[in-house]
């Protein structure tokens, strides 16, 4: 992800706002704040296995639009020699309602890392580690079907997609079980010979794919959000940069909405 990307991600979504007010007649902000014991995205952990605070904010426009930024504590300076302490995100995305049953997100998402817009990966050179993201899905009663697509994903390790379902199960006394399954493809394994580097791939040990899975249990009390995941990859320690951060974990999370 280049400069000019990154300015162009930036300054869209601050003109998306009041382009957007200036045709909404109402908007809705709404905040949030997390402690968690770990940050784990698509099943791999971003603060080297620690504990995270995270926290951000939406505006959401009667006309479906939105937009909106979130920040995470982050943690990847060991072993892959880069140095990101924070990641923060923005977005902008639409959403709405078919029917009563079936609705759709559709979006736009920057990844950013602070500070740190090129860093040494091994002896290859400068890589960026922020990317970009366009994502969609679409809900029905309680199933989520979803996937996102880079151009570039981290550490400029080629075209990426995702694919997900979700699916949330309601329980008595206000409890719900959430399930998640993801697959994770990626344009370049490490041992292909690649136009770019044959050791530019985000995974390692010649793996070009995995898969992430979470079931967890959810609890709202007193305003208060509680959550208690176990997560989970199909990847050895050999996949995952020689760490224990694809390795299963229990993860428990305290969220308050603003």
């Amino acid at each position: 992800m280049n400069a000019f990307n990154k300015t162009l991600a930036i300054t869209t979504l601050a003109l998306t706002v009041p382009m957007v007010a200036s045709v909404a007649t109402a908007a809705e902000v709404s905040g949030n704040v997390t402690l968690t014991t770990d940050y784990k995205f698509r099943g791999i952990s971003q603060n080297d296995t620690g504990p995270a605070i995270q926290g951000g904010f939406d505006v959401a426009f009667e006309n479906g639009i939105y937009v909106g930024t979130w920040g995470s504590v982050v943690d990847f300076q060991d072993p892959d020699g880069s140095d990101a302490d924070f990641e923060l995100d923005y977005y902008v995305g639409y959403g709405g309602n078919i029917n009563e049953n079936v609705s759709y997100d559709v979006g736009y998402i920057y990844y950013d890392y602070p500070g740190s817009d090129e860093t040494v990966f091994d002896l290859t050179g400068k890589r960026d580690l922020d990317y970009q993201e366009f994502y969609g899905s679409v809900s029905f009663s309680d199933f989520t079907l979803g996937a996102a697509y880079s151009d570039d994903y981290w550490l400029e390790t080629g075209e990426f997609y995702y694919v997900y379902g979700d699916y949330s199960l309601s329980l008595p006394q206000e409890f719900s079980l959430d399930f998640h399954y993801g697959y994770n493809s990626f344009e370049f394994a490490s041992g292909d010979s690649n136009p770019k580097d044959a050791e530019q791939a985000f995974l390692s040990n010649d793996e070009d794919s995995y898969s992430d899975y979470s079931i967890t249990l959810n609890k709202s009390y007193m305003g208060v959000d509680f959550s208690l995941s176990w997560i989970d990859t199909d990847l050895d320690s050999k996949d995952c940069f020689d760490t224990d951060w694809c390795d299963s974990s229990v993860v428990f999370a305290i969220s308050k909405s603003l």
